[in-house]
């Protein structure tokens, strides 16, 4: 609850009165990265990166000699593949799982514009993001000659087997980036550390009676984003 009051009060503070209003869309890049714990070492967060697409709206404003917030309403997909690989010895089949994440964002960056030419800016920003996840799906595949789905998991975010995922939907991230903004295109990227644990719970092996050490991680996220502003206030 504390979490969320912060970012209310953030967006907040971004609704000031500004002397420049922009809204337009932005689509891009993405790649969210779960960097979660294994069993094997509960000191190593694992990265799994889910190659994706980023797609949504953005408004930027402008303040006072260049400082000023951009704030945007984003849809971020993202999936990963493994390659095959065999379980035990033959005569076992090879196995490989696909994965695929869905989730909402409101990234509030507060940003400089360096203008280095008529009506073109250099831009450096950094902010938080409230996430929001929708699906994460988990597939399970065995090659019998060909492939063959063996198990289709729940959306990761509401399983109830506590030795397996159970994380939370909603995701707080800090991100760095620049941009580079030429009248009303431009481009940004940049990355977001997560801040937050997105583990629901501490969890409990019952099979072998002890605190499992997979409780721990985060996710980040790669992007870079294209974009035009549309209206101007």
């Amino acid at each position: 609850m504390k979490r969320l009051l912060i970012i209310a009060c953030i967006i907040a503070s971004a609704t000031v009165a500004s002397a420049q209003d922009f809204l337009g869309f932005q689509l891009g890049y993405a790649q969210p990265t779960t960097r979660l714990n294994i069993a094997e070492n509960k000191n190593v967060l694992t990265p799994t990166a889910y190659n994706g697409l980023k797609v949504g709206f953005v408004y930027d404003a402008t303040w006072f000699k260049g400082f000023g917030v951009s704030m945007g309403l984003n849809y971020t997909f993202g999936a990963n593949s493994t390659d095959w690989s065999s379980v035990g010895k033959l005569p076992y089949p090879k196995t490989r799982s696909k994965s695929f994440y869905h989730q909402l964002e409101i990234p509030i960056d507060w940003q400089y514009k360096f203008e280095i030419a008529q009506n073109t800016w250099v831009i450096l920003y950094t902010g938080p993001t409230l996430q929001c996840g929708l699906d994460f799906t988990k597939r399970n595949f065995k090659d019998t000659g060909k492939e063959v789905l063996v198990e289709t998991n729940k959306n990761l975010f509401s399983v109830d087997d506590m030795r397996d995922y159970a994380l939370k939907r909603i995701n707080v991230t800090w991100g760095v980036g620049a941009g580079f903004q030429y009248d009303r295109y431009f481009i940004r990227g940049g990355y977001d550390f997560g801040i937050i644990n997105p583990y629901k719970a501490y969890q409990f092996d019952q099979v072998v009676g002890e605190g499992n050490p997979r409780t721990r991680g985060r996710f980040d996220q790669w992007q870079i984003k294209i974009g035009m502003y549309l209206w101007q206030f």
